[in-house]
């Protein structure tokens, strides 16, 4: 099988990588944090606009590049390098990918203006008893005339406070934890009833908890068939595991490149302390567990298209994997530096924070490798 990037893929991660380079240094990046918004939105402007990143894994009918999955981990790998805090995976790889699954009239719509810049999506689809059953969902959809009306409470919905659309998983049906009767919306972000408590992410995003009461959204929001949705949220969600992994690949790569520099420049007894011998195992063993997590990520991406259990049985056992050797990479880097690593001032510490929290995110590695050994054993 070749491996080899396409000299379009090669040029999207330069063009990516150098962009980045100027406009996302650590100190820029602290100031974006530190700023009301929490982002600098001419950056997400130059990314659709200037560079047409957005467009990669977009069909050329919408405007799009005809990319794919590869595309998608190609600029997350780029984005995870700097910790970028840009809602390329709530926007792109969920938003968009949830379009591109379901297609019509509002895929027709909405995709040309996440490519231009102009929409942000938010997933909202956790809830405060759900941990990370997908179905597991007490917001409610009940029909009302053509439309329905959304009643709940959705928990760390990531880019909430910049988003203008929100996807939502509701119920139309079935009991709390049933598969029958999830569906799946996306609601204008402003629309009345919808009310939001923001705040600052441990790793530098923005998050709200999001209230809908009485919320009325028309009948088009609906994406795909009421009650049918399940397999799609969790077909976004598997795509968004792999962009976490690639992400994952650039935040870890980071780490390691940081502590082995840090490991020629700290004295410690006449000498650098990357002269002795435990301190270079260290250094060995983070590399290859950054390089495991590049090529799990790899694995699951080309699989990624596979049927719903093989695609499911795959992505946990990648997902799995980053997760634990995000971990390792992590806490490695951080031990090595000592008390240094963790302060506010040292970029060592912010590439952990967002480490830490990919462990976790879309499921942990005791979740995913669950789900893993409950479809192979079901084979």
């Amino acid at each position: 099988m070749d491996f080899t990037y396409t000299e379009t893929q090669d040029m999207l991660r330069d063009t990516l990588a150098r962009f980045l380079a100027d406009t996302y240094s650590f100190d820029q990046r602290q100031k974006m944090i530190a700023s009301e918004a929490g982002r600098d939105p001419g950056i997400w402007k130059a990314l659709a606009t200037e560079l047409g990143i957005l467009s990669a894994p977009f069909a050329e009918g919408h405007g799009g590049m005809d990319g794919s999955h590869l595309e998608n981990a190609i600029m997350m790998e780029e984005l995870g390098k700097v910790i970028a805090i840009e809602p390329y995976i709530q926007t792109v790889v969920i938003g968009g990918g949830a379009l591109k699954a379901v297609g019509g009239a509002v895929a027709d719509a909405v995709i040309p203006q996440i490519i231009g810049g102009e929409a942000i999506i938010a997933f909202a689809y956790a809830e405060p008893q759900g941990r990370y059953d997908l179905a597991n969902l007490r917001t409610t959809a009940k029909k009302d005339g053509a439309g329905y009306v959304l009643n709940g409470h959705k928990a760390v919905v990531y880019a909430a406070p910049w988003a203008t659309h929100l996807l939502v998983t509701a119920r139309t049906g079935g009991s709390q934890r049933e598969a029958a009767g999830v569906s799946l919306f996306l609601v204008d972000a402003n629309a009345p009833g919808i009310t939001r408590r923001d705040y600052p992410t441990v790793d530098g995003f923005r998050a709200s908890e999001v209230y809908f009461e009485n919320c009325a959204v028309p009948a088009d929001a609906l994406l795909g068939g009421e009650g049918a949705a399940l397999p799609l949220v969790e077909l976004i969600v598997d795509q968004a595991c792999v962009a976490l992994g690639a992400e994952a690949a650039g935040v870890t790569a980071k780490l390691h490149e940081g502590t082995l520099d840090y490991s020629k420049q700290r004295q410690q007894f006449g000498q650098p302390i990357g002269r002795f011998q435990v301190l270079q195992h260290r250094m060995a063993d983070m590399f290859i567990e950054v390089e495991q997590i590049k090529s799990m990520t790899l694995m699951g991406t080309l699989k990624l298209d596979l049927p719903a259990d093989e695609r499911k049985a795959a992505i946990s056992l990648a997902k799995a994997k980053v997760s634990r050797s995000a971990k390792f990479v992590g806490q490695n880097a951080v031990q090595t530096h000592g008390g240094i690593g963790i302060t506010q001032e040292y970029m060592i510490g912010h590439y952990f924070k967002r480490a830490t929290i990919m462990e976790n995110q879309f499921g942990s590695a005791d979740h995913h490798l669950s789900r893993f050994e409950a479809l192979t054993l079901k084979a």
